[in-house]
């Protein structure tokens, strides 16, 4: 069994963006092996995240983007279940990713819009991740696109 070290811990906590003590877990579970670990942790989330989708999202927060040439502007309302999660600094950066995405990509409704990529990953999947790693439910609500 690898000795896991404070700094792992660290590492992987800077890289996943997981709490202190789920980066520990993952890494014994994994036998100190970060990639392995990181993939544990992921698969956690989801499960973590799946299980989270039942509960009431009321809170959130409103976003608002307007493009370079100031002829595109989005209106962004995700919710989630706190107003303390609302303000955290990964679902500030999701909102902002997302009315950004709206503005270049003119989805029409939040269906359309779940199932678009940003990258690699559709907008549902990084909300899936954000859940995970907040520990709330964040939905999208809705959006209008000038």
């Amino acid at each position: 069994m690898a000795q896991i070290t404070a700094a792992m811990v660290k590492d992987l906590r800077e890289k996943t963006g997981a709490g202190m003590m789920d980066c520990k877990k993952a890494l014994v579970e994994t036998n100190g092996d970060e990639k392995a670990a990181a993939d544990w942790l992921r698969e956690k989330g989801i499960a973590k995240a799946a299980k989270k989708s039942g509960r009431i999202a009321a809170e959130g927060a409103v976003a608002a983007y307007v493009s370079a040439d100031s002829k595109i502007g989005v209106l962004l309302e995700v919710n989630c279940e706190t107003d303390f999660a609302a303000n955290n600094e990964g679902f500030r950066s999701l909102e902002k990713k997302i009315a950004e995405h709206i503005a270049t990509a003119d989805t029409k409704d939040v269906d359309a819009l779940n199932t678009s990529k940003i990258g690699d990953k559709t907008v549902d999947e990084l909300v899936t991740e954000a859940t995970a790693t907040i520990g709330e439910k964040i939905s999208i609500r809705r959006f209008v696109r000038y």
